[in-house]
């Protein structure tokens, strides 16, 4: 069985190059992500758009993203992860390269949802392909390495935004953040050859021929025997379920604690990414000051990022998210209430560093608890929810700012945050250095038999 050959292996050369270049393609996907943010101010003085649209330009691409994470991600479980990822690339660089010269706001709007069609579907199913790839006693820490090098993203563009955004060669600096961030494709197109179908849908779509082929080339490549890692337990082959499994008692617990989550994470991980530089901004900063005090603050999101990797695997993933969550909460009302600018630079680091502890836990989670035929399907429909929230949210916490203040906004996220704790702590299964296939296929068969998907 291919599942259980893949959880034996040791890390290969060819898994370390896997992750590179899907670090590499969720570097410029997080780099598009935050462009409307890292930019609020800027476009809006651009474009002369009246606070009563601000919300408009923030949400536009997390709309698109709405409705790109549940097609593409569905489109996956038919077509393969690898095809899907190359046509994600596609739709998202080429239309934010476009956006880039946007003559006004409408166009710019328009062109950030297409755009986010792609954005939104991306991240989900590198969630469920990483999942799949590497062997279940190291799944947690080389997926949190891939991540580390997608959130350096962050600090990068903030600092690009910090430099560029005053300059004017050829075009406005800002028009310039839009065209880095078209770049992912190109590259990723340049180094496609490398990546391989996932073997664990191949094995679910009886395609096992092809499934064996990839195996043999990891084990070609493997640095000693294999027979190291964490096999399934009197293993259980992946076969086609119906999506009505996703509602079986078992399944519909996580489906339900997932939808809850991905409602709720939304205002604490985008709301500060989003609207830290409006938040500033309503502090009485500058826009070259607010950038300057973001781009500070960024520079927590690689680095809780890399401080995830040496306790995913040795902490249950979803106590590191409720923990993560609670100091999210905590720090965002400590940003909000003070004005001084040390201890805004150090909250917000401490904020972003904070969650991406909880992104890095959370997305390894999230693709850990679905049987693996429908698994894209599953988590690009409950993270498509987190779009369509994250396209509400500035409707929501930007009035709080505007009428009440930071500290306001952040209480709001706090309360969200608690919500999710309880949620998580209480509906989300253990996973960590479990295989996939125990964690999901085993429950299907004791639930429905062993002839299901027959």
């Amino acid at each position: 069985m291919v599942a259980a050959r893949l959880n034996q292996m040791p890390l290969t050369r060819w898994h370390k190059r896997i992750a590179v270049i899907v670090g590499i393609s969720l570097f410029f996907d997080l780099f598009d992500i935050y462009l409307s943010g890292v930019l609020g101010t800027v476009l809006t003085g651009a474009f002369h758009i009246p606070k009563s649209e601000q919300a408009l330009l923030l949400s536009s691409a997390f709309l698109g993203m709405f409705i790109g994470s549940i097609g593409f991600n569905a489109l996956a479980d038919r077509v393969g992860r690898k095809a899907a990822f190359l046509g994600i690339l596609s739709t998202y660089s080429v239309f934010t390269f476009i956006a880039a010269f946007s003559p006004n706001a409408a166009f710019l709007i328009v062109f950030r949802f297409l755009a986010g069609l792609g954005i939104g579907a991306l991240l989900p199913l590198c969630d469920v392909y990483l999942s799949e790839i590497f062997p279940a006693h190291n799944r947690g820490r080389i997926m949190a390495w891939t991540y580390t090098l997608e959130f350096c993203a962050t600090p990068v563009e903030g600092f690009l935004a910090r430099a560029l955004v005053t300059t004017h060669f050829l075009m406005a600096g800002w028009r310039w953040l839009f065209v880095i961030g078209s770049l992912g494709a190109i590259i990723v197109w340049s180094l496609q050859r490398i990546l391989p179908e996932s073997p664990r849908w191949l094995e679910s779509v009886g395609r096992h021929q092809e499934a064996e082929q990839i195996l043999a080339r990891f084990l070609e490549e493997a640095p000693g025997e294999p027979g190291k890692g964490t096999p399934a337990t009197d293993a259980v082959e992946p076969k086609r379920v119906p999506l009505r499994t996703l509602f079986t008692p078992t399944y519909a617990k996580r489906t339900i604690m997932l939808w809850i989550f991905q409602i709720l994470q939304t205002f604490g991980y985008y709301g500060f990414g989003t609207l830290v530089p409006l938040v500033l901004a309503s502090k009485g900063l500058t826009i070259t000051t607010s950038l300057t005090y973001a781009a500070v603050s960024f520079i927590g999101y690689p680095i809780g990022s890399l401080l995830s990797v040496p306790i995913v695997e040795r902490i249950e993933r979803k106590w590191i998210v409720v923990g993560a969550a609670f100091c999210m909460a905590v720090f965002g009302i400590l940003f909000g209430m003070t004005t001084r600018p040390t201890l805004i630079m150090l909250f917000g680091f401490l904020y972003t560093l904070s969650s991406n502890i909880f992104s890095n836990g959370y997305h390894i989670f999230q693709a850990e608890i679905y049987p693996t035929s429908v698994r894209a399907t599953a988590v690009g429909t409950a993270y498509s929810l987190s779009r369509l929230m994250s396209g509400l949210m500035p409707f929501i916490l930007l009035p709080v700012l505007h009428a009440h203040g930071a500290t306001a906004m952040f209480s709001v996220v706090a309360g969200a945050m608690v919500l999710l704790m309880i949620d998580v702590g209480a509906l989300g299964p253990k996973t960590t250095g479990r295989a996939l296939e125990d964690v999901n296929e085993r429950v299907i068969v004791q639930e429905q038999g062993p002839n299901v998907g027959v």
